[in-house]
């Protein structure tokens, strides 16, 4: 399975950039894709996620007024829209793509990214 993250880099605190995420090759559905990030001695956290079924959205609190989660049509693709950034916005941020086993309403195996790194400078 390949998830295939693009989009990361340098911005200014107040720009914009946009992640993109692209998932191939699982025998399963996608139940949902979603962003999480990381920085250097802490946990990866959820930034947003998108469940594909519904297309219900699910942001971390100190993002919802400034992300966008959405997915392209009806591809196995999501973009991440990072407006009004801020430093604390840097990290490397992850794709996670969770499936499942179409027909019987389970979860199948979850899937990472390498991570893309968003800088932010002040």
């Amino acid at each position: 399975v390949q998830v295939v993250e693009s989009g990361g880099g340098l911005a200014q605190a107040g720009e914009s950039l946009t992640l993109t995420c692209a998932t191939s090759g699982s025998h399963y559905g996608i139940q949902s894709m979603g962003w999480y990030r990381q920085t250097p001695g802490k946990q990866r956290e959820l930034v947003a996620s998108i469940t594909f079924g519904t297309g219900d959205t699910t942001y971390a609190e100190d993002v919802k007024e400034r992300f966008a989660i959405s997915r392209q049509n009806d591809a196995n693709i999501i973009h991440l829209q990072m407006n009004s950034l801020r430093p604390e916005d840097a990290a490397v941020y992850y794709c996670n793509v969770i499936t499942e086993i179409v027909g019987w309403g389970s979860r199948g195996p979850q899937y990472w990214g390498q991570g893309t790194q968003v800088i932010v400078s002040s």
